[in-house]
């Protein structure tokens, strides 16, 4: 399994992203980099959903805390 951070999968997006609007991509790969892009945006939008989740229980947890 590849190990992946959301840094590196929003560098390497932005990366594909930049060579795909240069045209620097040939007709042979360009549907696997979209398939790799694909990939990458799906997984950062989990990661900021799941730290959006975390953030939120521990915002309720401080206040939780502070009403005691």
């Amino acid at each position: 399994m590849e190990e992946i951070n959301y840094e590196s999968a929003y560098k390497e997006l932005e990366e594909i992203t930049r060579e795909i609007e240069n045209e620097a991509v040939s007709v042979d790969v360009l549907a696997e980099k979209v398939k790799r892009a694909s990939f990458l945006i799906e997984f950062c939008q989990k990661k900021l959903r799941q730290t959006e989740e975390e953030v939120g229980n521990i915002i309720r947890q401080i206040e939780g805390d502070a009403s005691k």
